[in-house]
């Protein structure tokens, strides 16, 4: 399980490093589709790479991700 874990949160960091975004502007960027998160929390969440694959589609939704590539 913790594999999965690992992949999960890489695959959100690596998506706001390419775009260079951080988590305070992750949190704002959230706020406009009325999720509310806050830094600490937002972050907390992201590390432990144990969230909701909701979440992940809202990331992606602020993130204007339309494809993901899971495997190199």
């Amino acid at each position: 399980m913790d594999k999965w874990k690992q992949k999960a949160k890489t695959i959100i960091k690596s998506e706001l490093a390419k775009q260079d975004i951080d988590y305070p502007q992750l949190v704002v960027l959230l706020e406009k589709i009325s999720i509310k998160e806050d830094n600490i929390n937002l972050a907390n969440k992201i590390n432990r790479g144990t969230f909701s694959f909701i979440f992940v589609l809202q990331i992606f939704k602020v993130l204007k991700i339309k494809n993901l590539r899971l495997e190199d």
